[in-house]
């Protein structure tokens, strides 16, 4: 038998900058931060070149992201990635000092603000899984696992976190951000030693927040200044209250869910058991007392909210993708304190147009919800198409590869699973618990049910809380006159009239009560029941 051989003849065309900007691209993501945003980017920071030579100063905003895209290599190995598609054109080769130097000139102000811009809600309004009611669904949290070089210079910025045996081996950034759930894109972030608390970082954040946005949040988050200042900004909130609080039941709503007041702020609290069964038949049980400012029970039943709760979740997610994904878990390579603050803005600017191109990729097809689309697929399509320089500029294309790569390995709708809550570290400070019910190994959950509480708290089973609730309720009974503090203390069998004294004074200061002379209260307008409020009373 003969075998034939035959030769063919490929030509491939590519369009980029001309000249000395022709490195400045990042593949098909280019499309997403085109050549004009970043002139202008630089213009707003003043960072652009004063003379065009080697390596001008857009050229270095994209070199900045592609060291992002390829964290295990070299500045040389980096540029040869950006020019490796370029042939026919006369470029020279910068010397790592010179990749080092342009660097130091951008500094980190341009990949801030270029993050900045690119920051916004991704999906579209009717993208599945995107929203709860008419409200876009975000949530707070913060990664304290960004690892940066043991360098002197480093550590006096940072630090290094002690623990019970000793100092941690790295400098550690807290980060803290807000992610839209649905597509796990950025909406904000703030980064800095790991010292600063994730609610101090979240506090910067809250301007980025409107009123067409609902707010989920775990535990950490449940201040009343937080919580008053998230509804200021007009959005909404659903919130993880801590074990150890006891809020004041003013009214009882029929799906069981009850109305209080934190420092002046009226909001909703349900308290729910969830019970989920395995594949293996072993039953968990947790309890969760959640805050919302949504107030009608009838439009937002307290069982769907605490199914969305876990929506929450989702922001692990970007977490992982950004952590693990797409940094390797490498420890960060700048070795000095405004080179990282330029790395994590460009690590963080990356991720966003990772992100837009994947949901823009979604969209295209529709019903398909924006988390089956995998984020290690787009990571390796989006550095392919930097190796071969393909799609810089828009072309009437429908179908670009990377969208080609990200529909066809979407991944199946997300099975209900389980495991205990740990960090896969042979030294880590966070080991699993070893009293947890939650399996180590990850398992299907079979069933899933909520039982929503139709009682608040009992007041023999919750101390003073209990005592403040007996209060509220005696003095409902006649809601527009005043009490004195012996008369209630006799009237409710409390013994330790001094401490009942103090107790007043507190849910004073909580606006649960008004003082009007000496030892002597009413209620709060804001505590009246609704039949005995004045607006009501009137004929």
């Amino acid at each position: 038998m003969s075998s034939q051989l035959s030769t063919y003849t490929m030509t491939r065309t590519t369009t980029v900058a001309a000249g000395a900007f022709a490195p400045g691209h990042l593949g098909g993501l280019t499309q997403h931060i085109p050549f004009e945003l970043v002139d202008d980017v630089l213009e707003e920071t003043k960072t652009v070149q004063v003379r065009v030579r080697t390596l001008p100063s857009r050229v270095g905003i994209y070199f900045v992201l592609a060291l992002g895209l390829f964290p295990t290599l070299g500045y040389r190995r980096v540029w040869d990635k950006l020019v490796a598609g370029l042939s026919g054109i006369d470029l020279c080769i910068p010397s790592e000092a010179a990749l080092r130097q342009l660097r130091r000139r951008l500094g980190p102000e341009p990949l801030k603000t270029l993050f900045d811009v690119l920051a916004v809600p991704l999906a579209r309004p009717s993208t599945p899984g995107v929203r709860y009611r008419r409200w876009r669904t975000v949530a707070f949290d913060g990664c304290s696992s960004l690892k940066a070089p043991d360098l002197p210079r480093i550590r006096v910025l940072l630090g290094k976190v002690r623990h019970h045996w000793g100092m941690s081996g790295y400098p550690s950034l807290r980060l803290t951000v807000l992610c839209e759930t649905g597509t796990r894109g950025l909406l904000g972030a703030v980064f800095g030693p790991s010292e600063n608390g994730e609610t101090a970082q979240a506090s910067e954040l809250l301007p980025r927040l409107t009123p067409q946005m609902l707010l989920l949040a775990d535990r950490a988050f449940d201040g009343d200044d937080f919580l008053r200042a998230v509804a200021g900004t007009g959005s909404q909130f659903l919130v993880r209250l801590c074990a150890h609080r006891r809020p004041a039941v003013l009214a009882v709503l029929p799906d069981g869910s009850y109305l209080t007041r934190f420092h002046g702020l009226r909001v909703r609290v349900i308290e729910a058991d969830i019970t989920l069964t395995t594949s293996s038949g072993q039953r968990i049980t947790g309890r969760y007392r959640l805050a919302t400012s949504l107030l009608n029970h009838r439009q937002d039943p307290a069982e769907a909210l605490i199914r969305l709760y876990h929506e929450r979740w989702e922001i692990e997610s970007a977490f992982y993708s950004l952590r693990h994904t797409l940094l390797t878990g490498r420890v960060l390579r700048s070795q000095e304190p405004r080179g990282l603050e330029q790395e994590v803005w460009a690590l963080l600017t990356l991720y966003q147009v990772l992100r837009t191109a994947m949901v823009e990729a979604v969209e295209s097809v529709p019903g398909v919800d924006p988390d089956r689309a995998s984020f290690t697929v787009a990571l390796q399509a989006a550095r392919d198409q930097v190796v071969r320089a393909d799609y810089v500029l828009p072309t009437s294309s429908n179908r670009t590869p990377f969208s080609t790569a990200v529909l066809s390995a979407l991944l199946p709708p997300r099975r209900p699973r389980t495991s205990a809550r740990k960090v896969k570290c042979p030294t880590s400070r966070y080991p699993a618990n070893p009293t947890s019910e939650h399996p180590l190994t990850s398992q299907n959950v079979t069933s899933l049910a909520v039982e929503i509480h139709t009682q608040p708290p009992s007041s023999a089973a919750h101390g003073r809380s209990g005592q403040r609730n007996q209060v509220l309720q005696h003095m409902r009974t006649s809601p527009h006159r005043s009490w004195h503090a012996r008369e209630l203390a006799t009237a409710l069998g409390f013994t330790h009239y001094d401490s009942f004294c103090v107790q007043l004074g507190r849910w004073t200061r909580e606006g649960l009560l008004e003082k009007i002379a000496n030892a002597t209260y009413k209620l709060a307008p804001e505590c009246l029941p609704p039949q005995a409020s004045p607006t009501d009373s009137r004929p």
